[in-house]
């Protein structure tokens, strides 16, 4: 699994910066020209993995800026203040009568029981 820490891949990409310095100081002690230089196939691979190696370092800035916004919103809504709910059960009592339905419901059972006989 390839590495997600900045630090790691801001290294290999040193590593592949000076690989590549090696590359051309070579090409170009051994006679070669610019565009020769250009076209050497290791240039061109050690190129292609600074190219690789910027683009993960850009997409590993991106998710920590991400994570940050992230976690200020996380701060500011904690922060904030929640609105005040009433209680149900606070509510219920103040509208209820002293007597629940369940008493409510046998009292009228037996009420009605006295009143047939």
């Amino acid at each position: 699994m390839t590495s997600k820490s900045e630090e790691t891949r801001a290294n290999q990409k040193e590593y592949w910066e000076k690989k590549l310095a090696e590359r051309i100081a070579f090409l170009t002690e051994k006679g070669e020209e610019e565009p020769a230089v250009n076209k050497d196939t290791a240039v061109k691979m050690l190129k292609a993995k600074i190219k690789k190696s910027n683009a993960r370092l850009r997409s590993i800035a991106e998710m920590t800026k991400k994570t940050d916004e992230k976690a200020a919103r996380k701060a500011e809504k904690l922060a904030a203040p929640k609105p005040e709910k009433p209680k149900k059960k606070a509510a219920a009592d103040d509208a209820s009568p002293e007597e629940s339905k369940r008493q409510q419901k046998k009292k009228q059972k037996k009420e009605k029981k006295e009143g047939g006989e």
